[in-house]
């Protein structure tokens, strides 16, 4: 069974930073497409970035040069290490895995079968 395991999340003022981290089980991460994703209350749940093969990334525009998402392959871990926090970063923060090794440049939601139970990152000004 896939299980993936967020963590990390906290309060921040803006200006700071915060790392995610998502550890797998049940599948080894460096074979599947795996990204973050982020959900504000009262907003759907959004792409902020997508790994496959440990160095193909693809950043929504918003986080792009803020964010960088990475892999751990000895660890099976999956990071996300978010600089310049802004309050318009707060919401619910998200792992998840596609069933195949291809992002193909998307991270529609729907395309993604396993996901984690969230972290929560909230920033203040």
């Amino acid at each position: 069974q896939v299980q993936l395991v967020e963590s990390g999340g906290g309060s921040v003022q803006a200006g700071g930073s915060l790392r995610l981290s998502c550890a797998a089980s049940g599948v080894t991460t460096t074979s599947r497409c795996m990204g973050w994703f982020r959900q504000a209350p009262g907003k759907e749940r959004e792409g902020v970035a997508i790994i496959s093969g440990g160095s193909y990334t693809v950043y929504a525009d918003s986080v792009k040069g803020r964010f960088t998402i990475s892999q751990d392959n000895a660890k099976n871990m999956v990071y996300l290490q978010m600089n310049s926090l802004k309050p318009e970063d707060t919401g619910m923060y998200y792992c998840a895995a596609k069933s195949g090794f291809w992002c193909d440049g998307s991270y529609n939601p729907a395309e993604f079968r396993t996901w984690g139970q969230g972290t929560q990152v909230t920033v203040s000004n």
